[in-house]
């Protein structure tokens, strides 16, 4: 990013490192009633409670599913956000009517950086306020997605991906109007919240993009596809890949602090 003569660059704001990806399957139809709830009433009850809003989304291949993610200090301080929400009087005044949209809820990875400094920046990306907010705005189609994948490996192989993806493949990631945001392995410690269940067995890598649009993204994927270095890494990582890999494409509701804003990826030019 070029800076004007003198200027200092903003800090960087990392989001929190435990970090959980929640994908919910919703009754037909009632995703934008879901949207409508959490982006308006569950948003700052939960960062009051001690947990960080990262991003939140609808699936654009997938019409009843909506996606979010929430981040944690440490797995202590998810015990004790959680209980505190879930216990309080935000989640009591809306459970029933959030609770009334979903057939599923727990398709959840709890995850950890893959590397130092791989988690989300969030700094310059401020969240949209309610005073700002209104249904029309919480509604309205976005420009810019956020893709995730999510490579599922053999068991202790997280490590050795991750180590090859941060020097081989990150620096391929970014180009015009894409931008790796965060990357991300398993949390293997012990669920701290047991009431919530979380996918204990997997092993996965996930790497989050964004895209300015949803054209750019499929030519991101055909100009890595094309590259020789994208082709030796995907030809070597194959015998610890246990699965296909998965790809949600995502377009962020006006409140997501993920999407929304491109100057949240200029802080890493």
């Amino acid at each position: 990013m070029n800076l004007p003569p003198n200027a200092t660059p903003e800090p960087a704001v990392l989001a929190p490192p435990a970090v959980e990806l929640r994908q919910y399957t919703l009754k037909p139809g009632k995703r934008d009633t879901l949207i409508d709830i959490f982006d308006g009433r569950l948003i700052e009850g939960q960062e009051e409670a001690g947990m960080t809003i990262i991003g939140q989304f609808r699936d654009l291949d997938r019409q009843d599913m909506f996606v979010w993610m929430r981040g944690f200090d440490g797995m202590d301080a998810r015990r004790d956000a959680l209980a505190t929400f879930y216990g309080g009087p935000v989640w009591a005044a809306h459970s029933n009517a959030a609770n009334a949209t979903m057939i599923d809820s727990d398709d959840v990875l709890l995850l950890k950086p893959a590397w130092p400094g791989a988690g989300f920046d969030l700094s310059g990306a401020p969240r949209d306020s309610l005073a700002d907010d209104n249904k029309s705005n919480r509604n309205k189609a976005l420009s810019a997605i956020v893709v995730i994948q999510i490579h599922h490996l053999r068991p202790g192989a997280e490590s050795i991906f991750a180590d090859r993806f941060a020097t081989e493949m990150a620096p391929l990631m970014t180009a015009p109007g894409a931008r790796l945001l965060a990357a991300f392995v398993t949390e293997h410690a012990e669920n701290s919240f047991p009431r919530l269940p979380v996918r204990a067995s997997e092993n996965v890598f996930i790497s989050v993009m964004r895209f300015d649009s949803a054209q750019t993204h499929p030519r991101h994927e055909a100009a890595l596809a094309g590259s020789p270095a994208w082709q030796v890494f995907w030809q070597a990582a194959r015998p610890d890949l246990t699965q296909p890999t998965e790809t949600l494409r995502l377009s962020p509701t006006s409140r997501s602090r993920l999407g929304n804003s491109q100057h949240l990826l200029d802080q890493r030019c």
